[in-house]
């Protein structure tokens, strides 16, 4: 699967993808105009966002969020604007201008092919598995389904992630069950799951370091690339 190579001049009207209703926060602080949409990590939602951001009249669309680590050498908190999106057996190209725009031939930029998922991986030996078969450096939920949903509009699009959990660390069970089907959490299912399972305690502190570690650096990383003017215009212009 390949997308719209040629970017459209100057997009000014961009549709976002993101996994959860925070990313969703986070993204519409820097894209106060863009049309947003979470999935909530599963793939039904991102399948179904991704075809709505593409009705709202977007000129281009965009996947941003977390995304688990693949390779072991990235740290969380590693910004990964990938050239391709590898996704059922086939590579997505990303629009170069549009990689241009978000930054990914920065110092310390990530590229290569992010890998699509239709599930959460959460255990560290099966990321080592994916790894060893596709070198992809991490992996999301969203991409995939925001690549084919750009190549049916003839539509350029780019990902930027930043990775979240490192490819050593293995998500306790419960942040697999707790997610809200919009993308939020569910504060009383996880006060529950905790009180049966003290022993995931601990990972959940990981997780939750981990993640507000990767979105500082996203935050940090966006801030800095929003001082440029194609930046600006990519988020500055509203909706008709």
């Amino acid at each position: 699967m390949t997308s719209s190579a040629s970017a459209q001049p100057s997009p000014s009207r961009p549709g976002i993808l993101v996994g959860l209703k925070a990313e969703a926060r986070l993204i519409r602080s820097i894209f106060p105009h863009a049309a947003i949409a979470a999935s909530g990590a599963t793939h039904a939602g991102a399948k179904r966002e991704a075809a709505r951001l593409v009705a709202s009249g977007a000129d281009c669309l965009l996947s941003f969020g977390l995304a688990a680590g693949l390779n072991p050498a990235l740290s969380a908190g590693t910004i990964v604007i990938p050239e391709k999106v590898s996704c059922w057996g086939a590579d997505a190209v990303c629009d170069a201008t549009l990689r241009h725009i978000l930054g990914g031939d920065q110092t310390g930029v990530q590229g290569g092919t992010l890998l699509h998922s239709d599930t959460v991986v959460m255990d560290a030996a099966h990321k080592a598995e994916l790894f060893a078969q596709s070198h992809c450096p991490a992996l999301d939920m969203e991409s995939g389904f925001l690549a084919k949903a750009a190549e049916e509009a003839g539509l350029p699009f780019a990902v930027l992630r930043v990775v979240c959990d490192p490819a050593d660390r293995s998500l306790p069970p419960i942040a697999g069950s707790v997610l809200s089907p919009e993308g939020g959490l569910q504060i009383g299912k996880l006060i529950c799951d905790v009180l049966r399972h003290p022993t995931q305690i601990g990972g959940l502190i990981h997780l939750g370091q981990d993640a507000a570690l990767a979105r500082k650096a996203m935050i940090s990383f966006l801030t800095a690339q929003a001082q440029t003017p194609a930046f600006k215009r990519l988020a500055g212009s509203s909706f008709a």
